[in-house]
């Protein structure tokens, strides 16, 4: 049933990254708006990680499963009135509440995995668990396929604006629902996971004579200072930019950090460790790129391949069984190789694919089922194979020697840098959106010409991926450095 969650919160973070082309054709926006939905998804992760590490460390693993589980319930229902008001700001604070219930499971789970057996195993224990992330991911890619992306109107950005305005309300209307369909569904299941939680207690509960007055307070102050600053930042500017929002959030969470003595006293342990500190900062540059890479490949396929938004889905359904397949390959070769010196391999392997998306040529080399394969295209869906290990990997090793009591925030802080997902894909979106960025002298001899319904071009889609290499870059030298597991 742990395992459960890992493939729902996979299931979730795929079937989000197909909202970005799915809002921006909806609702006619560019790419830097329809990318908010990655700024408040991988946001919450950021603000909220911190609140989940006290509640786990407070009350116990469980309790942050079944709290988890409640607020992803509470933020799919939201998209009920979303869909009734075609408002995207709507949209924007549901899929926030959403992802805070997956950054509470996130931060429990991958703990928990790590305490169930000795941390010499913890890296390869925790790829087995997190192998079964992306089959739920499989399934996410599937829903927007055929609920979400296949139920789109075909309808330009052109022919849209000259309907009657009864006409597009209706038509966004339809499309809505089907984008709203899929998460509100999905509460049955989630239900299902926390009735059992409910009934499953840990052996260290039953023992218990109950949670003191004190943890329930020091939770209580917690999740104020989680939400409090967010929401009066969210009312008093509402006009801010929403990444600035996010990091303003987060001040909260750390100002309580640093406010309460057992907490501050932990903090100091994970900051005095290079290891824990590099860990977040490659974990930060590594889901960034993974969610930039998975939220563009769809855009990229449509025009370099020409290919429609569904037909665009199967190369991203692609490029996750392979990447499920890598990280199946990958967990079992963990037995005999060195974790930190494989993903090194990797590292390497996927800046070398990225230059091949930037620089090999969009003409096809065989079809398969009707769809066109490109060498460009080949290297794009061979990146996704090669970030298959990262992210239980770094997180493993960055925890590597912690001391119990500070593992829990220590597991915070590595959530927390799921942030990076808010900051590098829209990174990627100014530089795709763009016709004059200074990184599209990287690929000049590309074409430039304008897609009015992609808002991009050829040349400026393939200068994008700089910011890939430059991410696995960092995962490269913190693999490099690292790749010796502590004597501790």
């Amino acid at each position: 049933m742990l395992v459960s969650c890992f493939a729902l919160w996979g299931l979730l973070n795929n079937m989000t990254d197909n909202l970005v082309p799915a809002f921006q054709r909806i609702l006619t926006m560019d790419q830097a708006r329809a990318g908010l939905v990655q700024v408040a998804f991988y946001g919450a992760y950021a603000v909220l990680a911190i609140f989940a590490s006290v509640l786990v460390e407070e009350f116990s693993y469980r309790v942050g499963v079944l709290i988890g589980l409640g607020v992803y319930i509470a933020g799919a229902l939201l998209y009920i009135p979303a869909c009734v008001q075609q408002s995207f700001d709507i949209y924007f604070i549901a899929i926030f509440v959403v992802a805070g219930g997956c950054s509470l499971l996130e931060t429990t789970c991958n703990p928990y995995v790590i305490s169930m057996g000795p941390m010499k195993t913890a890296v390869r224990r925790l790829n087995f668990a997190q192998a079964f992330n992306p089959l739920g991911s499989m399934v996410g890619i599937v829903l927007a396929q055929q609920l979400i992306l296949s139920n789109l109107n075909p309808a330009t950005a052109e022919q849209r604006a000259q309907m009657p305005q009864q006409m597009r309300a209706d038509i966004i209307h339809d499309e809505l629902f089907w984008v709203c369909a899929p998460y509100v569904g999905l509460c049955a299941i989630a239900f299902l996971i926390w009735l059992f939680f409910l009934r499953h207690r840990e052996g260290d509960e039953q023992n218990a004579s109950g949670v003191s007055e004190s943890s329930v307070l020091r939770v209580l102050v917690a999740a104020v200072f989680a939400v409090g600053p967010l929401t009066a930042f969210y009312f008093i500017w509402p006009e801010m930019d929403k990444t600035n929002w996010i990091l303003c959030g987060m001040l909260g969470p750390v100002a309580y950090i640093l406010l309460m003595n057992p907490y501050r006293g932990m903090l100091g342990t994970l900051l005095a460790r290079p290891r824990y500190c590099c860990g977040v900062i490659a974990q930060f540059f590594y889901v960034g790129v993974q969610i930039a890479v998975w939220t563009w490949l769809n855009v990229y396929c449509q025009r370099e391949l020409g290919v429609s938004p569904g037909e665009a889905a199967i190369y991203y359904m692609i490029a996750i069984g392979l990447f499920i397949l890598c990280r199946w390959v990958a967990t079992y070769l963990m037995k005999t190789y060195n974790p930190a010196s494989m993903m090194s391999l990797f590292a390497l392997t996927a800046i070398l694919c990225c230059a091949g998306v930037m620089y090999l040529p969009s003409e096809t080399l065989f079809s398969v089922g009707g769809l066109p394969f490109s060498a460009n295209v080949i290297c794009l869906i061979l990146v996704s194979g090669c970030m298959s290990l990262m992210f239980p990997t770094i997180y493993a090793i960055a925890l590597d020697g912690i001391d119990s009591r500070a593992l829990k925030l220590g597991a915070a802080g590595l959530i927390m840098s799921i942030l990076g997902g808010a900051i590098i894909t829209p990174w990627m979106a100014d530089i795709i959106g763009s016709a004059e960025s200074c990184w599209l002298s990287l690929t000049s001899g590309f074409d430039a010409t304008w897609n009015v319904d992609l808002k991009t071009s050829s040349q400026a889609l393939r200068a994008s991926f700089i910011v890939p290499i430059l991410c696995f870059a960092v995962v490269l030298f913190y693999s490099l450095i690292f790749r010796k597991p502590t004597q501790k």
